[in-house]
């Protein structure tokens, strides 16, 4: 089966408050799964329901195509919160205990802690590490009995930007020996770095899912814009008639250039064709990379914060 987890009309209520709202999605083997949206989306309600944390009002969800059990937890590396390590003991001693309340042997230990680079500082003690050390210490837990499937709420959240990047680097080795991990975000940039499939919540509900460059694209969706930017010497001339081209979407006016989004109607060859018929020579015209922070604003409807 090529699905690890397949989630089936998935809801959940807080009394009036319905924090998921019919959710769908498959998560395939070997993939980076990023559940992304901002705070308030579902994301944490989600990842607890589908390690049996919280029950669902309704809907239901298969793990390798079978329900839920405490079998299957125990084989899920899960850090759905910042866990409780001792501050006065150790990084080893800390591990020691992980692996006694899990059940796991430690034997374990070491391969963990060289996993996530942290062999060197094995014996200092935990209130002496850097924030990104903690975390990495809290995924080495996760990582005892080497689990196929890794599930992460928020793993760079409250780090500094070097943090960041040593999370982010660890995923992607993880990934790289064959772990299948979920990882819930609000982050778009680190989502759009580790990931390989994207889920967007908003308000309990999924907008979309697929890989990330189906979402970027917009693929499924009824219709796919594409942004370019353009120049010409007679800029004015080059703003008036491209705003009446027919599958222009927007036309954003930048220093100088143009910014245009078009839909899948045309092609910005039908563009330089259109604006040379119209007598307008272009001097510039590049494809804009779309980035998954654009892509969700567009899903959502909201409005960048930048």
């Amino acid at each position: 089966m090529n699905s690890v987890l397949s989630v089936n009309n998935l809801s959940k209520n807080y009394g009036v408050v319905r924090a998921l709202d019919n959710v769908s999605f498959e998560v395939p083997r070997g993939s980076v799964f990023g559940i992304l949206g901002p705070n308030g989306s579902g994301k944490t309600t989600l990842l607890g329901i589908i390690m049996d944390v919280l029950k669902a009002n309704q809907g239901s969800f298969l793990w390798f195509g079978q329900p839920g059990s405490a079998e299957q937890r125990r084989n899920i590396g899960t850090l759905l919160e910042t866990p409780n390590f001792y501050h006065y003991l150790s990084g080893q001693k800390n591990l020691e205990i992980s692996a006694a309340i899990k059940e796991k042997g430690k034997e374990d230990i070491p391969k963990v802690l060289e996993i996530v680079n942290l062999t060197q500082r094995k014996d200092s003690k935990f209130n002496t590490y850097s924030l990104g050390m903690k975390q990495r210490l809290a995924i080495a837990a996760t990582l005892l009995g080497d689990p196929d499937i890794l599930v992460f709420d928020e793993p760079t959240n409250g780090l500094d930007p070097a943090g960041i990047a040593e999370i982010r680097q660890l995923i992607k080795d993880l990934s790289h020996k064959g772990k299948t991990i979920i990882m819930a975000s609000h982050i778009l940039d680190e989502v759009e770095k580790v990931c390989t499939h994207v889920a967007i919540l908003q308000k309990g509900v999924l907008k979309t899912s697929g890989t990330v460059s189906e979402v970027l694209s917009g693929s499924g969706s009824s219709v796919t814009t594409v942004q370019i930017e353009i120049a010409a010497d007679d800029m004015a001339a080059l703003e008036a008639a491209i705003r009446q081209m027919p599958g222009v979407e927007h036309v954003i006016a930048e220093t100088n250039s143009l910014a245009v989004e078009i839909n899948d109607t045309v092609s910005p060859a039908a563009v330089n064709r259109y604006l040379f018929e119209k007598g307008i020579v272009l001097s510039q015209l590049n494809l804009k990379k779309t980035t998954l922070e654009k892509r969700f604003l567009e899903i959502t409807g909201a409005k960048s914060e930048h």
